[in-house]
Order: structure tokens, then C-alpha cells, then sequence
């Protein structure tokens, strides 16, 4: 497995790749790897002839009251948990490496942002286009792999690369979760006991509402509400939001009408302090299943 860290190497060895007609994956991560990344890693190492990671905790994404330097990292761990899923090339750049002046160049997508994360956290997302669109240029990979967990991502991602015509498929890839249904993710590791008993109550939640959908005439807006008085239960859950949208254009249907009514998938997204950590979790909700039973 090859190890970079500068930009010059990556495109030294990529260039070579490319020369053999190599097909790319890539998957870009903030390291502090877990099973969801592994999933990702596995299926880019499967379905190319050559996987690439990148690790970058990049911190255009993070605002001035975030947790930038209590991000997670553990660089050993993550190089021995990619070797072991097969990737072929790690790009580990430094803050330096990747800016090595404050860019004045930066990545908008408007409307797939307004809601969700991107109201909560002014400026995320923008910082998200701008180092994936950086990690694309530099990589020029043939399908990029994005989990399902940050679904917002995913839309905003697949947004960028239309727009702007980036010659790369965008491949979504499904939830991985704990025995007791908690979504994974890097952030888990700073619940307490209590805090991790309780936040099971997110996936919960989540699957009951896939059965409150099917209800005759369950409405956009008694849906959230049942949601948050689930989640509220949970007595140290901090509701950030409970929305169900369309997507992926992560537009609001009018609250008053029924969710049987909408061709298109809805999904139900959620974000939850407990204490200090923030958690998101989310279900697609395909409609069409919900005709079937009304």
C-alpha cells in the first residue's frame, strides 16, 4: 500500500496508474476510521482497479464553535484498517499541503444546502464542496464512494458534480450501524455510558416511523412531531432537527399533506446533541411502499 503525503507524489503514482489504463475509486474520509468507512473502502477496492483513501480532517468544513481539535484521529489504525480492506493508496495531506495559502476560491451549492446541516451549520458545506472538488482535481477518480449517513452530503456532492460536469460517479452507499442500531460514526466514541444507551433512541425513531408513514392520511408534519416527542424521551437528547424532505433535492413539502401522496422518495434526517456530541441518522422513505399499504 502506498503512502502520500504530498500532492506531487499522489499525481507522481496516480499518473502511472493512469498509464495502464487503471480504472480509480476513491474514497475521501476525515480518518478515524470505523466499519461504515471499511464498507466503502471494501466495495471501491472490489469494483476498481485501483482504490484510493484520503485522510484530511479538513478544516474549512468546521465552524468557529465546532470541534476542529477534538476530532478524532488515529493515523496507525486507520492505515492498518484500510491495508486490511485492500486499498491501494493513501493521500495523507497536511493543512499546509492542501492550503498552503487561504484560498479565496470556494465551492457553493445553493437550495440542496438550505436546510438540515447546512442551516444549523452556516458554511459546512461550502467547506465540504470546496475540499472534495480540491480532492476530485487531484485524484481524478471514475467513482467516488459516499456513505448514506450524511445523506445531505451525498445530494450536495452529486449537486457539485452535475454542475460542474466532473467526470466522476457518484456511488451512495447504505448505513452501517451497531448491533443496536446506532448509526456509526467517529463522533460515538465521545457518548458516555449513559449517552450511548440513549442514543439508540435515534434509529428507533427512525423505524418506527417507516411503520407511522404507512398510516392513512399520516401528514409531513404529525410525522416530525411524533418523531420528536420519541426522541424527547431520551432525557438527555438535544433536538437540533427532525424534517422529513423530498430527495434528493432536500426541498420541504407542504407540512399538511399526507405522505401517501408524493412519487418521490421522502427522507426522514435527524440531528441530536447528547451532551456535547452531535449525531445525525436518517431514513429514505419510498413512498410507492407507502401506496401499497394506504
Amino acid at each position: 500500500m502506498i503512502i502520500c503525503r504530498t500532492k506531487h507524489e499522489l499525481k507522481q503514482h496516480l499518473s502511472s496508474f493512469r498509464n495502464e489504463n487503471k480504472g480509480i475509486g476513491f474514497v475521501p474520509t476525515m480518518g478515524f476510521l470505523h466499519e461504515g468507512h471499511a464498507s466503502l473502502l471494501r466495495q471501491a477496492a472490489a469494483e476498481n482497479n485501483i482504490s484510493v483513501l484520503s485522510i484530511f480532517v479538513n478544516p474549512l468544513q468546521f465552524g468557529p464553535n465546532e470541534d476542529l481539535d477534538r476530532y478524532p484521529r488515529d493515523e496507525e489504525r486507520d492505515l492498518a484498517l484500510a491495508e486490511a480492506c485492500g486499498i491501494d493508496l493513501v493521500f495523507i495531506p497536511s493543512v499546509q499541503e492542501m492550503y498552503p495559502e487561504r484560498p479565496l476560491t470556494s465551492v457553493i451549492v445553493n437550495q440542496v444546502t438550505d436546510r438540515l446541516c447546512g442551516a444549523s451549520r452556516p458554511g459546512h458545506f461550502d467547506g465540504v464542496g470546496t475540499v472534495v472538488s480540491k480532492l476530485f482535481h487531484l485524484v481524478s477518480p471514475d467513482r467516488a464512494y459516499f456513505g448514506m449517513k450524511d445523506a445531505q452530503q451525498v445530494a450536495v456532492i452529486q449537486q457539485m458534480v452535475n454542475d460542474l460536469n466532473f467526470s466522476v460517479q457518484i456511488v451512495p452507499s447504505p448505513i452501517i450501524r451497531e448491533p443496536d442500531g446506532l448509526a456509526l460514526s467517529s463522533r460515538n466514541v465521545f457518548l458516555n455510558a449513559e449517552q450511548r444507551v440513549q442514543a439508540v433512541v435515534l434509529s428507533k425513531s427512525l423505524e418506527q416511523a417507516s411503520k407511522w408513514a404507512n398510516e392513512p392520511e399520516m401528514t409531513i408534519e404529525r410525522l416530525e412531531t411524533l418523531v420528536k416527542e420519541q426522541i424527547s424521551k431520551a432525557g438527555e437528547a438535544e433536538i437540533d432537527y427532525v424534517e422529513l424532505l423530498k430527495y434528493p433535492s432536500l426541498q420541504a413539502p407542504d407540512a399538511n399533506s399526507a405522505i401517501a401522496t408524493f412519487s418521490q422518495p421522502l427522507i426522514l434526517a435527524l440531528a441530536v446533541k447528547f451532551g456535547a456530541t452531535r449525531l445525525i441518522d436518517n431514513r429514505i422513505i419510498e413512498t410507492s411502499e407507502v401506496n401499497l399499504h394506504v
